[in-house]
């Protein structure tokens, strides 16, 4: 999975509404779609849509990044103004690296705490996005039935510690799996989601994100 930018919003004119930082990897920053169709993008457009007004988010995210390397490079980010609101998705280049669940659960929970402290404290200001099944892409066919089996451990780990903090677990891998059946939910690489399927995403998590409020 290719290296990308990180990338941090500085336009003042999409600064209006409820701070938001979205943290992640490939599917945080929207690797082969465009910035319109990353999903924390179209999280905000939609859900201000519906009465909760959302700032355009902050990301820090790239492709490539496991959980270490998301907690290495967040570590210089200034928290001493809290955002109102955080999301984290992350896990998919663990399972790529194959680094391990007691590894991914510690460094996880490592994450789900510094989401906290962005949030300013407030655990009910911090949302969990499952791993997508990447094994639904066309890139993951050969392995498909391993990957899938591997992905769902890693989710039950993270479902399992956003449980015992009481943050809001979302699970979208059986979305992702709509891949499977509609080419168009697949990105041109052949490995990541389209834009459409960041839709979907999105479309699921609103609802419930909205509750918090």
């Amino acid at each position: 999975m290719k290296d990308d930018e990180k990338i941090i919003n500085t336009d003042p004119d999409t600064k209006n509404g409820l701070t938001y930082l979205a943290l992640g990897d490939s599917y945080t920053i929207g690797e082969s779609v465009t910035e319109a169709e990353r999903w924390p993008v179209l999280f905000s457009k939609t859900i201000s849509a519906n009465g909760l007004k959302i700032a355009q988010p902050d990301i820090i995210a790239k492709t490539g990044w496991t959980t270490a390397n998301l907690l290495s490079n967040i570590s210089a980010v200034n928290s001493e103004k809290p955002y109102d609101l955080v999301s984290l998705l992350i896990g998919v280049n663990n399972q790529y690296q194959n680094l391990g669940l007691q590894q991914y659960r510690s460094e996880f929970v490592k994450l789900l705490q510094k989401s906290i402290s962005f949030a300013g404290g407030k655990n009910n200001r911090v949302f969990v996005l499952s791993i997508p099944d990447w094994g639904s892409t066309p890139a993951g066919s050969s392995g498909r039935e391993l990957i899938g089996k591997e992905i769902d451990q890693y989710n039950e780990v993270a479902k399992e510690e956003c449980a015992k903090a009481k943050i809001l677990f979302i699970d979208i891998t059986p979305t992702s799996k709509k891949a499977l059946t509609d080419i168009s939910l697949v990105a041109t690489d052949g490995l990541h989601y389209s834009g459409k399927m960041h839709q979907l995403w999105v479309d699921e998590a609103s609802p419930e994100v909205k509750k918090l409020f």
